[in-house]
């Protein structure tokens, strides 16, 4: 299939985030301590009222999950870490589509896809592809991870 036909400027509220294969287990969780990821992802689910922040959705088993939001800066191959955001299973399914894949889900989360942005599964499919495109460019380099978004907010509970 070519991407030919997807449309990169589409506004999508529910995208993918494929993190570099070259940045696997390089993320917040692997870089705090059990007792601080818990307070972290903790505080991401109060604050969104225990609701999915995309879709409004919830989870059968556990309401919501913590997604890390990262931009990645193809220049100096930096993945900085810019919030947390607390997602229902099926839209955090399909941020991390590659895993949905390896168990089998993919299918079910190009669908979910498709109806959270309301659009075809053939164009989230294309999205799909191109997201996977992007990826695998991306997993040719080495990452830097720049957390420091965390140290800031340690600072900002000092001065309250």
């Amino acid at each position: 299939m070519s991407t030919k036909g997807f449309n990169k400027n589409k506004q999508m509220k529910l995208t993918i985030e494929l993190v570099p294969s070259t940045a696997w287990y390089s993320n917040v969780r692997s870089n705090v301590t059990q007792a601080e990821w818990d307070v972290i992802r903790r505080a991401c689910y109060k604050k969104a009222g225990y609701k999915c922040e995309i879709c409004g959705g919830k989870g059968p088993k556990h309401p919501v999950e913590c997604h890390e939001i990262w931009n990645y800066d193809d220049e100096n191959c930096t993945q900085t870490l810019e919030g947390m955001i607390a997602l229902c299973p099926d839209c955090h399914q399909v941020k991390h589509i590659g895993l949905a894949g390896i168990k089998g889900k993919q299918a079910e989360a190009i669908e979910h896809l498709a109806k959270v942005n309301e659009i075809t599964l053939e164009e989230a499919a294309l999205y799909v592809e191109h997201c996977f495109e992007e990826w695998s460019k991306r997993s040719e380099k080495e990452w830097k991870l720049d957390i420091s978004i965390l140290e800031n907010k340690e600072d900002e509970k000092g001065n309250d």
